[in-house]
């Protein structure tokens, strides 16, 4: 008897016995077929992002649900990365550790919010282990899988990863490479923010244009109405019509680093290296640094 059929068998047995981190891993986006499959591995840890009261409400069983205070704090703008050892233990009490493949699943539309918490992950060393579940809690239900109300405990984790040097740049980084081939500023806000004229509010009058020398690519232009992200075709044929070509780093701001992070989760699936400028526009404004206005 040939001992091909038994190599085979024992190479497949040895793979099922292998845990999540050691078997092929998934890339930035996992499907809700994706997730059921793996539903019970000791490692996996989904985390929802959504209304506290729709995660009362339902979700996947196993989930753990994200307050996005946790993991952010208010000062010196609304919206700034945490402290690195304030960061890990963050995680660490959602149960995440070194060993964890993360994905999150946004309810509610909360497509923004779930890519903040990806690039946090990420900015925590985590980014090759975290993706997100394209389509989010929706998409799952409309493939017919079971949602809860019930809540599991959390088993506190260990996270000694390394923070991810250079995600996060400043006002100067802004300044300083405007004009540095490779690097591209994107505006990822709507384009009514991003031209002017200025905008009256309930707060009063607000200042709006853009950075000198940044592109616009508004950030719910690279996800499709079933808030999935677009195919990387298409989103290189948007990012090329911005004068982005591949191989160019893409620098992104909004107005508090929210929403740029769905620009810039789009354009690391369209193989983009990509950097976040944190305090955006809420730190550009309060140091009173000039706007461009498009006529």
């Amino acid at each position: 008897m040939s001992r091909l059929p038994l190599m085979l068998a024992a190479l497949s047995l040895a793979s099922a016995a292998l845990p999540l981190h050691a078997q092929r891993e998934p890339g930035l986006l996992v499907t809700p077929q994706w997730v059921r499959e793996h539903q019970r591995d000791p490692n996996l840890v989904l985390l929802h992002v959504g209304p506290r009261e729709s995660f009362d409400k339902e979700h996947i069983a196993g989930a753990r649900f994200v307050a996005m205070e946790l993991l952010a704090v208010r000062e010196p703008t609304p919206l700034e990365m945490p402290a690195p050892d304030s960061l890990r233990h963050a995680l660490e009490s959602l149960g995440i550790s070194d060993r964890s493949r993360v994905v999150v699943v946004f309810s509610d539309e909360w497509v923004s919010p779930s890519t903040r918490v990806i690039y946090t992950l990420t900015v925590a060393g985590l980014g090759d282990r975290t993706s997100l579940l394209d389509g989010g809690l929706a998409e799952w239900k409309r493939a017919g899988l079971p949602v809860t109300a019930e809540v599991s405990a959390i088993a506190r984790g260990r996270v000694t990863t390394k923070p991810q040097a250079g995600l996060i740049v400043d006002h100067a980084f802004m300044q300083a490479n405007r004009d540095v081939p490779g690097v591209r500023l994107v505006d990822a806000r709507t384009p009514q923010f991003y031209s002017g004229p200025d905008i009256t509010t309930a707060r009063g009058v607000q200042a709006v244009g853009h950075i000198a020398g940044a592109r616009n690519i508004p950030f719910n232009s690279v996800w499709d109405d079933s808030n999935r992200v677009l195919p990387k075709a298409q989103l290189l044929q948007m990012f090329k019509a911005a004068g982005i070509s591949p191989g160019d780093t893409v620098v992104a701001y909004c107005h508090i680093g929210q929403q740029a992070t769905a620009l810039l989760f789009a354009a690391r699936s369209a193989g983009f290296t990509t950097r976040l400028y944190d305090g955006s526009m809420a730190d550009w404004g309060k140091r009173q640094l000039p706007l461009v206005k498009t006529p």
